[in-house]
């Protein structure tokens, strides 16, 4: 299973998203642009200490990405979209070991491409008068569920 952030807007979230991925075991996939300076420094401002223990991938644009896809298909599954647009709850879906979590930008969602594009659209059932869950939360939400079905949470040795 991986991670994507489709051009992240927001430093903090970011930041959190990669902690979860090091401390669960998640590789990350960082879709530019992004909408901050993505450095160590910016990282580190963001309160992220797990940096060095996280797997990301930074790609350069989305084109970029689906091409690092199909150059590593054993580590690239379905691309399972996370969207508000979606009819389909992450809690009905059977995820697969190698899927990938995507996530929209925080200001935008993705561009009707990537929709297109996304092999399985979910959303996380909310109140009908709400917009939506901040995207680390969304994202803990479905990871957490995904890791339940697939028996992929990280074992703790003592």
């Amino acid at each position: 299973m991986r991670l994507a952030l489709f051009q992240p807007d927001i430093p903090q979230n970011t930041g959190t998203l990669l902690r979860l991925g090091a401390c669960l075991d998640v590789p990350l996939d960082i879709i530019e642009p992004c909408g901050f300076v993505f450095n160590e420094k910016a990282m580190r401002r963001a309160g992220m200490d797990y940096l060095e223990m996280a797997s990301y991938r930074r790609h350069d644009s989305w084109g970029d990405f689906l091409a690092c896809r199909c150059a590593h298909p054993e580590e690239y599954g379905r691309i399972v979209l996370l969207t508000t647009h979606a009819s389909v709850p992450y809690t009905e879906f059977e995820f697969q070991k190698n899927d990938i979590i995507l996530m929209g930008r925080e200001s935008a969602g993705v561009p009707q491409e990537v929709h297109e594009t996304a092999d399985a659209r979910l959303l996380i059932p909310m109140n009908e008068k709400a917009r939506s869950i901040n995207v680390a939360v969304s994202a803990v939400m479905v990871v957490g569920e995904c890791l339940r079905q697939t028996g992929m949470f990280p074992v703790r040795r003592k």
